[in-house]
């Protein structure tokens, strides 16, 4: 089945905070509190989240998290392949071996899929995320 992971999910759920709160950096400790998320957990995502550019920590008093370019800039893809690595549909995709790759007549269909589902999650901003 194809899901975000709930790494990813927590990070989605922090970018369209910061993107509903760009008038300053948010901690995650606030995202945190505010969503019930684990802190130490969160504090793991967001940490990778600006390693990868997408975010930027400030630190001091008022430290936190600004989001490292426009909300309308970056999408749920960026996101997903940021914390996850790159999106796959089979478990063949990601090196695993199958006793059925020499036969399989639904790796290049769900190849096809995949190329559409990333579209779309590449054509949807936290913009969006945060509009809604």
């Amino acid at each position: 089945m194809f899901q975000l992971s709930k790494k990813a999910d927590y990070g989605l759920i922090a970018l369209k905070h910061l993107a509903q709160h760009s008038d300053g950096s948010v901690s995650a400790r606030e995202i945190a509190s505010e969503y019930k998320i684990p802190a130490p957990l969160l504090a793991k995502v967001l940490q990778r989240l600006a390693r990868k550019g997408l975010l930027v920590s400030q630190q001091g008093i008022n430290g936190g998290y600004v989001l490292a370019r426009e909300a309308s800039k970056i999408s749920i893809v960026d996101v997903m392949e940021a914390i996850d690595g790159p999106i796959g549909m089979t478990p063949c995709e990601r090196g695993s071996s199958c006793e059925q790759i020499e036969r399989c007549s639904v790796r290049d269909p769900l190849m096809k899929l995949k190329v559409k589902v990333v579209r779309i999650l590449g054509d949807t901003s936290i913009y969006e995320l945060a509009m809604n």
